[in-house]
């Protein structure tokens, strides 16, 4: 059967890393099952296992990644048991050791430490590639520091904030998504070597009651394997509240980015920052002149079902019962792969966005003209007041004005001549010289520049300086489609 005659995910069809793709694929899986049958065996020979020779651990270590996937795919499907057919697959390539593999371990051994290492590398991916994001968006963010623009509540037009303020903004975030990554990667424990419920029964018989030894082999088998401690008790799996504590931050990460997409996709609506547009890109298929801002709405699609995947793993763990049931299998293997896999795709493509973003100044500055004027209003007021003028009165006098203005904006279609307005009002003749020095939208900004300085310092460059070889390899984002 042809790949295009089955569904495949376009979670790896289409958008995935090559890197992520590989760290949840059959062979990453599988050899890691292997490496930590070749722990167990070495960790139980040095605690004094005659069964195990030299032999066996050296073709275990030949043979961790030629893995025979029609004879395992047929030992499943006879065995019903996808652990135990991996044993016999493992053992027909590593004789010597066939009799040994898998001793005392029960399937959690493999299936619960091997995910635990597969979701340690996934956040390693990961913790590669949020410090390039938040890198890239500094700079942009120190740029634009001084760039006045409209600030909106409620996208409403507000005070005029800065390009670079409004990024801060989403930086901030972003920083405390990369403390919840560190935080989920380096709280991740080992299983370790418990047993079938977890109570280390069968190492008992194996090391005959030296409680000891069984102590040191958990410990070994938990290093061998990269940790430095397991989880000090568990029952058949790993507690799965671990589960949320690993999906937790990526669904958080998943609101970030939709916030971040969504301002983008606004202010491309309002032509004044745009996303990067390709010179043979498309954006209509029939209105030739449109640039629609695909990749922030892929961010938005992407991170929407990046945010529901934490309730997989929260419904899971609140109905396992006692020390476990199978009903979180199946769940697992979809919530948590796609869960990694959807985290990489949004921060290369947020990558790629910021690379390329771009932005307007004069649009900006076009939309400041049309609602200064009437932040100016108290301005103009404190300026007649300290020429001699009556607070009352100029409030007054700028109120009929500003209506009049209103009145051309919105009833006409005109652009805001408030400014024209005062100009040719008498009572106002005192400020005329003024007015220009008034309507400097860099008097309106307020702190905005030197708060954009304050937090790069003190925030964003202690935070990236541990990933200061990541930062120096970098590689542009290329988004497959």
């Amino acid at each position: 059967m042809s790949p295009h005659d089955r569904y495949q995910s376009p979670l790896t069809s289409r958008y995935a890393s090559a890197e992520m793709a590989h760290n949840f694929s059959e062979n990453k899986r599988y050899s890691t099952w292997r490496q930590l049958w070749l722990n167990l065996a070495i960790a139980e020979k040095q605690l004094g296992l005659e069964d195990i020779t030299d032999e066996a651990i050296a073709q275990m270590k030949e043979h961790l990644d030629d893995i025979d996937y029609e004879l395992a795919a047929a030992e499943e499907k006879k065995r019903r048991h996808d652990v135990m057919a991996h044993v016999h697959t493992f053992g027909i390539a590593a004789p010597a050791a066939a009799g040994i593999i898998h001793l005392g371990a029960t399937s959690c051994y493999v299936t619960d430490n091997g995910d635990l290492m597969i979701i340690r590398d996934a956040y390693d991916i990961l913790l590669k590639k949020l410090p390039r994001v938040i890198d890239i968006l500094a700079k942009f963010a120190n740029e634009y520091r001084a760039l006045p623009t409209l600030g909106f509540t409620h996208f409403q037009p507000a005070q005029l904030v800065t390009v670079g303020k409004r990024a801060t903004l989403w930086l901030q975030e972003l920083l405390w998504d990369l403390r919840n990554f560190e935080r989920a990667r380096n709280d991740l424990k080992f299983r370790g070597v418990k047993g079938t419920t977890g109570t280390q029964a069968s190492f008992m018989s194996l090391f005959d009651g030296d409680h000891d030894k069984i102590e040191q082999l958990d410990q070994l088998v938990t290093e061998l394997s990269g940790f430095s401690e397991a989880y000090p008790v568990c029952g058949q799996t790993y507690s799965r509240k671990i589960d949320i504590d690993v999906l937790y931050p990526l669904s958080a990460f998943g609101a970030t980015a939709h916030k971040i997409a969504t301002d983008i996709r606004l202010l491309a609506n309002l032509k004044e920052v745009e996303e990067p547009f390709e010179k043979d890109q498309i954006g209509s298929s029939a209105m030739a002149y449109k640039r629609n801002p695909m990749r922030c709405e892929r961010v938005c699609s992407l991170a929407r079902h990046l945010m529901t995947l934490v309730n997989d793993a929260m419904a899971t763990s609140s109905v396992q019962w006692f020390e476990r049931t199978l009903d979180d299998s199946a769940n697992r293997r979809i919530s948590i792969p796609e869960a990694f896999l959807t985290a990489d795709i949004v921060l290369t493509t947020l990558q790629n966005i910021f690379e390329g973003m771009v932005v307007y100044p004069q649009v900006i500055q076009r939309r400041i003209n049309q609602e200064l004027p009437f932040m100016a209003t108290e301005n103009v007021i404190m300026a007649m007041v300290k020429k001699g003028g009556d607070r009352q009165v100029c409030h007054e006098e700028i109120r009929v004005l500003s209506h009049q203005a209103a009145h051309v904006v919105k009833n006409e279609g005109g652009d805001n001549d408030l400014i024209e307005r005062i100009k040719k009002t008498a009572y106002f003749a005192p400020i005329h010289g003024e007015l220009d020095k008034l309507l400097d939208p860099s008097t309106f900004i307020g702190r905005a520049p030197e708060q954009v300085d304050s937090f790069l310092t003190k925030h964003v460059e202690p935070a990236l300086a541990p990933y200061a070889s990541v930062l120096a390899s970098y590689q542009k984002a290329e988004l497959s489609v």
